[in-house]
């Protein structure tokens, strides 16, 4: 049962666009929300964003987040009924946030009152269509806060469908593994029919039958597993593992998924040794960055599959030069497809999420790739931070160390082309700054193009200073470009700027002469 399906088994009536409930949070909650929504890693980025966010300011807190989830929201009507509703806020969002959320009060509930957890929990139990994702994790984290021992965590239809299955696996629901963990909750685990293991010869004879569990419970556990991997399971029994899981899966079992599947023999091994370099502190030498070769003889579909395995968009940003120098040294250049996917998955996450300015390790590691692969990392990384509405100062200042010394003229050209097509802010503002100084070369359609999203954009940024030297930038270094007609309209323009550089952008322009 996979988290996107089912978020689609469950009416999506009540919800409204996530953008307009990020207009309810500060500017640092929203970041918090956008890294719960980030797919199904979104709890391990919320935890990354959290503690950055806290090394940041020590006194960052959790309380007002929650406290605005849990306020009450206006929910549009669902399709039968004839009234609006109110909810709690936290109820609007899709299923796969609320996941997403209570995986992280799970890992972080010890920084947050006790009083203020138990509020969500009160509020998500207003949801009339949760998840069974959503209900385990709820009662998971009532047990953590000493709630409910009570209720199980599979819902009832679950329970039968464990006892169909225990019976399937024959001997090993009598003895270990799963039996153990259902004794306590199931009734009828202890009283199914069968012979009475209290008589001495029965346990004489379950003992020389399962001699190797009672030596060694690991031994069982390990043979568990391979009994599971190696058996075909049907939907069904595939729904249960999920819903019994609990909690997010952790590193080890995405590994082992994607190497039961997916990818060639030879590339499996060379996943393993990629994981166990970067866990190790140890320094790399020529084998190690060799180990990485084999990413050219992977697809664009291969290289994600890895990148997911590995977690790249959580690995330590001290291990990135490490990382970057492995695939820097590889020859031939990756292709755009697999260098984009790669790039994507190291860095996207990383940059978007920054709240202060970029460490040394990532800094180094962003300007390096550029520089090899300009072209994947604009559509990668630049274009998707410039879209994001959240951009600020730490993303505009690393953007403009790109643009400085990592891109030519025809990347500088295609970020700028970039900014036409997304609404214009002070960050972005910032960065076509700095693409107009470094000296663009501009043709008349292009510059026609930049003029007509001055007009457009003017009306919003009269009192901007930075729109405002921007605006000195374009007539004083592109003068040459502005037409009669350009020189006409930019005119209707000044004329509403209200900052201390008005004269001087009026003035600037009255020297351009009538062409």
């Amino acid at each position: 049962m996979e988290s996107s399906s089912a978020a689609s088994d469950y009416p999506a009536a009540a919800w409204v666009n996530t953008d307009m409930l990020l207009g309810r949070f500060d500017g640092q909650s929203r970041v918090l929300l956008r890294a719960l929504m980030a797919g199904a890693s979104g709890a391990n980025t919320a935890l990354t964003v959290f503690r950055r966010q806290q090394r940041a300011n020590p006194e960052t807190s959790l309380t007002h987040f929650i406290q605005t989830l849990c306020s009450d929201e206006v929910a549009s009507p669902e399709a039968e009924a004839l009234t609006l509703s109110v909810k709690p806020l936290v109820c609007l969002f899709p299923p796969l946030f609320k996941q997403n959320l209570l995986t992280f009060l799970y890992l972080v509930y010890s920084a947050v009152p006790v009083p203020t957890v138990i509020l969500l929990l009160k509020c998500l139990s207003q949801d009339s269509n949760p998840t069974p994702w959503v209900r385990a994790l709820s009662r998971q984290l009532e047990r953590k806060l000493e709630m409910n021992h009570e209720d199980p965590l599979y819902s009832e239809q679950c329970g039968e469908k464990l006892k169909k299955l225990l019976e399937r696996l024959g001997g090993f629901c009598e003895t270990g593994g799963w039996a153990d963990c259902f004794n306590s909750q199931t009734e009828e685990s202890g009283t199914r029919a069968g012979p009475d293991l209290s008589e001495p010869g029965t346990q004489r004879k379950r003992r020389a039958s399962f001699d190797h569990v009672d030596a060694d419970s690991k031994e069982t556990v390990q043979e568990s597993k391979r009994m599971k991997m190696d058996m075909h399971v049907d939907a069904e029994e595939e729904q249960v593992r999920m819903e019994t899981q609990g909690g997010t899966e952790s590193a080890a079992k995405t590994l082992a998924d994607g190497l039961r599947d997916g990818l060639p023999e030879h590339i499996r091994g060379s996943v393993l040794h990629m994981k166990e370099l970067l866990d190790s502190q140890a320094e790399w030498d020529q084998s190690s960055t060799d180990v990485f070769k084999v990413l050219n003889e992977c697809d664009p579909s291969q290289v994600e599959m890895l990148c997911e395995m590995l977690n790249f968009p959580n690995l330590p940003e001290h291990t990135l030069p490490k990382l970057c120098n492995g695939i820097l040294s590889l020859s031939p250049d990756l292709s755009y497809g697999a260098a984009a996917s790669l790039i994507r998955s190291i860095l996207l996450e990383k940059v978007s999420t920054l709240s202060e300015p970029a460490s040394r390790c990532l800094a180094t590691s962003v300007t390096s790739l550029c520089s090899r692969y300009p072209r994947p990392i604009c559509h990668a990384v630049i274009e998707p931070v410039l879209e994001d509405r959240n951009i600020g100062p730490p993303q505009t200042e690393l953007l403009n160390r790109l643009i400085e010394s990592c891109l030519d003229f025809h990347y500088r050209l295609l970020v700028l082309q970039k900014t036409f097509r997304i609404p214009w802010s002070e960050a972005v503002l910032s960065v076509i700054h700095s693409l107009l100084d470094s000296k663009l070369v501009l043709n008349e359609e292009v510059f026609t193009q930049f003029t007509e999203q001055l007009l457009s954009q003017g009306p919003h940024f009269t009192k901007s200073v930075k729109f405002a030297k921007m605006m000195l930038t374009v007539l004083t270094k592109y003068s040459s470009h502005v037409t009669a007609a350009q020189k006409r309209s930019l005119t209707s323009c000044l004329n509403l700027n209200e900052t201390f550089l008005k004269k001087s952008l009026q003035a600037a322009l009255k020297r351009i002469p009538d062409t």
